[in-house]
């Protein structure tokens, strides 16, 4: 339990630094088995654009949803509906987790979609 709870300290903190940027937040959720993606407006109340490895386009032709590939995809997925929406330019939620592996592999995928961060 404490470690989710420095987790959630430390996404606590990014998130109030985020606030005050003032641009769009991509934040990232971490689960066993999947991955999910969403693109908050710059004051949060609003969900522009999601993707988890859950949704049947993101999914296809994946062995499972936890892995580097998925997280790949994920970040395809999220950055083409970023584009869509008519949002280049976000900041980059982690929510406490560190950057390798599944984050990393997303955050890359997103960047090379064309979002800037």
């Amino acid at each position: 339990m404490l470690k989710k709870i420095a987790r959630l300290r430390r996404a606590k903190s990014t998130r109030a630094h985020i606030r005050e940027l003032g641009v769009p937040r991509l934040s990232v959720l971490r689960t066993g088995q999947h991955l999910y993606a969403q693109l908050f407006s710059a004051d949060g109340s609003k969900v522009l654009a999601s993707a988890s490895t859950t949704q049947a386009d993101v999914r296809e032709g994946l062995k499972n949803g936890k892995n580097t590939d998925a997280a790949t995809k994920v970040g395809r997925a999220i950055a083409e509906k970023a584009k869509a929406a008519g949002v280049e330019k976000v900041a980059f939620d982690r929510s406490g987790y560190r950057y390798h592996g599944r984050i990393k592999a997303l955050a890359d995928a997103a960047r090379e979609g064309g979002l800037q961060f």
